[in-house]
């Protein structure tokens, strides 16, 4: 799996249709079932989430995969409507879970990630879903690539479809106040306390105090794309992007200081273990630890240099991690 895929499969580059219409409700016809595959948890895999005890990864060709015990064994479910790449997955309780993907899809699971439908499908639009987050088992928001939001109430079954709106900042002097704001890429959507949170391309940051009902342009400390936000609590934040780029906020995205990561990696996502250790993971097998709230990071890279997409804490020390070469449980200390 070549590093170029990689990155493409995480930035969206070949995205290129605007948002149009609304989602179909219920069951939509997707592009045919996922083909199970023996390697398939060693395929390229892009986000890996918590349903209860489970957990379940998803990346291309519609791979889902589950696992039972911490990660160590890993079975496909046979039942995908799709073969299309999936690049996010989340949950709402170990039952109710959703995952998104290309061509806008957007797939539902009542029983873990065992069985899934396929709740919308626009292949016409060409253009990928990058994330799904979900207040709680009826409310969710997925976004994506060219300021692509949909929006679900009643747990996925029906999703409506409407344009990326936010409040501005002031324009600097001198621009031209009739220029229109490009579509930008929705990379990342967290949670932060009652706030929601978007890290998108271009340095564009957003945040919401409604639910995601309304968003609010926030300043950014750099003109690269982010990939990824961690929350320290409902205030202090963690925003990370290209070439090892770490900011932080302490007042809610308000304003952000620069962190030296000592990683010269694009960096995708992280986790707060119980202990306060703050991990953070890349691509070229990069895994960053923080013991100090973020101040300080020590790099731990990976010896096969693989590209990492997503990571979850599991117990001690130990981590699962998805990415380029599939599946991995992985060892850092924090300390």
């Amino acid at each position: 799996m070549g590093m170029n895929r990689f990155c493409t499969a995480l930035t969206a580059c070949t995205a290129a249709a605007l948002l149009a219409g609304d989602a179909a409700a219920g069951s939509a016809s997707a592009d045919g079932a996922s083909i199970i595959a023996p390697l398939a948890a060693q395929s390229l895999l892009l986000d890996v989430a918590r349903a209860g005890d489970r957990l379940v990864a998803v990346g291309e060709r519609g791979h889902i995969l589950y696992s039972d015990d911490d990660g160590r064994t890993w079975t496909q479910s046979d039942a995908v409507p799709s073969r299309t790449m999936l690049t996010a997955v989340t949950f709402a309780n170990g039952n109710e879970g959703w995952a998104v993907g290309h061509d806008e899809i957007i797939l539902r699971t009542l029983d873990g990630g065992r069985n899934w439908v396929a709740a919308s499908y626009r292949p016409d639009s060409q253009q990928p879903l990058l994330d799904v987050w979900f207040e709680n088992a009826s409310h969710g928001l997925a976004v994506g690539a060219y300021g692509s939001v949909y929006e679900t109430r009643d747990g996925g079954r029906a999703w409506s479809a409407r344009k990326f709106t936010y409040q501005a900042l002031p324009a600097p002097k001198g621009a031209n106040a009739d220029d229109v704001p490009p579509d930008y890429h929705l990379n990342k959507l967290i949670a932060a306390g009652s706030r929601l949170f978007i890290a998108a391309e271009a340095g564009q940051l957003f945040r919401s105090d409604d639910g995601g009902a309304n968003w609010r342009q926030l300043p950014s400390p750099y003109n690269g794309s982010f990939f990824g936000l961690l929350a320290l609590d409902a205030d202090q934040l963690l925003a990370f992007g290209l070439r090892g780029n770490l900011f932080r906020s302490n007042n809610g995205g308000a304003s952000w200081q620069p962190v030296a990561s000592g990683a010269t990696a694009m960096l995708t996502d992280g986790f707060v273990r119980a202990d306060g250790t703050l991990v953070l993971v890349g691509l070229s097998g990069t895994v960053l630890t923080s013991t100090d709230k973020g101040l300080t990071w020590i790099l731990q890279q990976q010896a096969d240099r693989k590209g990492i997409s997503a990571t979850l804490p599991l117990a001690n020390d130990e981590m699962v991690t998805v990415g380029e070469s599939g599946v991995n449980r992985i060892t850092v200390a924090g300390k």
